[in-house]
């Protein structure tokens, strides 16, 4: 059997490279669960829906499924015109996690695309160290001052340089635990 980041990592890539990632809403719930079928559709039963079970992982619990349609309103309507905005929308979304699995990549995807839209920029992830994201991560729901300066750092205004695009989406796994090949 074939392992997640080798079913889905092509089909990440192919939303690129494709052009598919143009016909996604940008900032929104919807423009998630299309990023999130895209890519996994060929491996989850439940690509592209909002989960209806409570999900946990270490010691954070996210939100809760029950309220989740209401909290997931609410991060739409978060503003999204500064960098500050933007990240914290961010934030929100990856306290909702609003899918059983494939959260992490879909989201990062979605966040550059809100990046492109709105400042013209998006994160190169290839620079972005995995040990110190992660952390900025699990620290972010409390403050996210260091996931801001660590992403800032890395902005860049090439948005259609496919090297940076696809590098960081082999990134994007690489987070997740799967190995670089």
């Amino acid at each position: 059997m074939k392992n997640i980041d080798e079913l889905s990592l092509p089909k990440a890539l192919k939303l690129f490279e494709s052009g598919d990632i143009n016909s996604c809403e940008v900032g929104t719930t919807k423009g998630l669960q299309q990023i999130h079928k895209y890519i996994f559709d060929s491996l989850y039963d439940f690509a592209g829906e909002i989960r209806s079970k409570n999900i946990s992982k270490g010691n954070f619990r996210f939100a809760t499924a029950l309220y989740l349609p209401e909290v997931l309103a609410k991060i739409e309507k978060m503003p999204e015109s500064t960098y500050e905005e933007i990240i914290a929308k961010y934030v929100e979304m990856n306290i909702a996690h609003p899918f059983m699995e494939g959260n992490g990549c879909s989201t990062r995807i979605w966040l550059d695309m809100i990046l492109k839209k709105n400042l013209g920029g998006v994160v190169n992830w290839q620079n972005v160290d995995k040990d110190l994201y992660l952390q900025a991560m699990e620290r972010s729901p409390i403050n996210d001052l260091e996931l801001r300066f660590l992403l800032k750092d890395n902005l860049t205004n090439n948005t259609d340089d496919r090297d940076v695009v696809l590098k960081g989406i082999e990134q994007s796994y690489y987070y997740e635990g799967y190995e670089k090949k």
